[in-house]
């Protein structure tokens, strides 16, 4: 893939995670969602930092320390530190929400 808004689905049953470069260290990936979020009750507890941005689209992002999720727009980016609980309340069913995160 050469650009990330290429190959773009319309509906998709899970989102899709593309990795584009894995280090040791380093993952950089491309995710589309088109309307998924994480299921009920469901916590993400990552063992490595993360940091995302919403290129296209938007979602909810909810950490289990804040009361209500975070509205994240085209642009808008987050820090996750290495274990802190979060889930995504929500992605946008209209138009595919592209991602791109870096797991380090």
């Amino acid at each position: 893939m050469s650009n990330l808004f290429a190959d773009l689905p319309g509906r998709l049953e899970a989102e899709r995670v593309d990795v584009l470069l894995a280090t040791d260290g380093l993952r950089l990936e491309r995710i589309v969602s088109t309307g998924q979020a994480t299921p009920p009750g469901e916590w993400c507890d990552q063992a490595t930092r993360e940091w995302v941005v919403v290129l296209r689209g938007s979602a909810g992002l909810r950490f289990a320390d804040e009361p209500e999720p975070r509205a994240l727009r085209a642009g808008d980016h987050v820090l996750i530190a290495a274990h802190r609980r979060h889930r995504v309340e929500w992605t946008d069913a209209r138009e595919p929400t592209v991602w791109l995160a870096v797991h380090f």
